[in-house]
């Protein structure tokens, strides 16, 4: 992840790695089997720590708009060319050739982050925080938002960054979650 902040996915080649961490590139290969298996469990690493971030954060005691708006802090880039951001751009672009494994690999982070959101927003529902929405849908429409303003912070799209991103993302939950049925 050092490596991918400091220099990008696109200096990212297995001998300079290596070179990093003081192994060849034969053994990252012999471990690995692939750049594209070591960009996987890389993600899955970080991913897992923002799991556990995550889970911190959903699992306070605290209004359920609250902590919805601490995991969309965590979900959006800290800014252009955030390291974990690149990654996932760079696993998604390479997933197009993919196998089954890879692809259940990358479904089951993205279930964890859709389950989590889910369920906080059920609760939301329950009591009576949020109005009543279908929670999976709703999910759905608000990880795409995400997905896509995401990707334009990542990339360095001229005009969009973090603040303006939060800005649209709350006034969507304000307008889907807390406006008058």
């Amino acid at each position: 992840m050092a490596m991918i902040a400091e220099r990008g996915l696109e200096k990212l080649t297995m001998a300079a790695l290596g070179r990093e961490v003081g192994m060849s590139s034969g053994h990252l290969l012999y471990y690995f089997g692939s750049k594209d298996e070591l960009l996987l469990r890389t993600l899955e690493w970080s991913e897992g720590r923002l799991g556990v971030e995550r889970a911190r954060l959903l699992a306070r005691a605290a209004p359920a708009r609250e902590r919805l708006d601490a995991y969309v802090g965590l979900y959006v880039p800290d800014g252009h060319r955030d390291p974990h951001w690149t990654l996932w751009l760079e696993v998604w672009n390479r997933s197009q050739g993919a196998g089954d494994d890879a692809r259940d690999r990358q479904a089951a982070i993205e279930g964890a982050w859709h389950r989590d959101l889910v369920a906080l927003l059920a609760e939301g529902i329950s009591r009576g925080e949020f109005r009543r929405v279908d929670p999976d849908r709703f999910a759905a429409r608000l990880r795409a938002l995400l997905d896509g303003l995401s990707i334009h912070v990542a990339i360095g799209l001229r005009g969009t960054d973090r603040p303006h991103v939060l800005r649209h993302v709350r006034e969507f939950l304000d307008d889907g979650l807390l406006a008058d049925a």
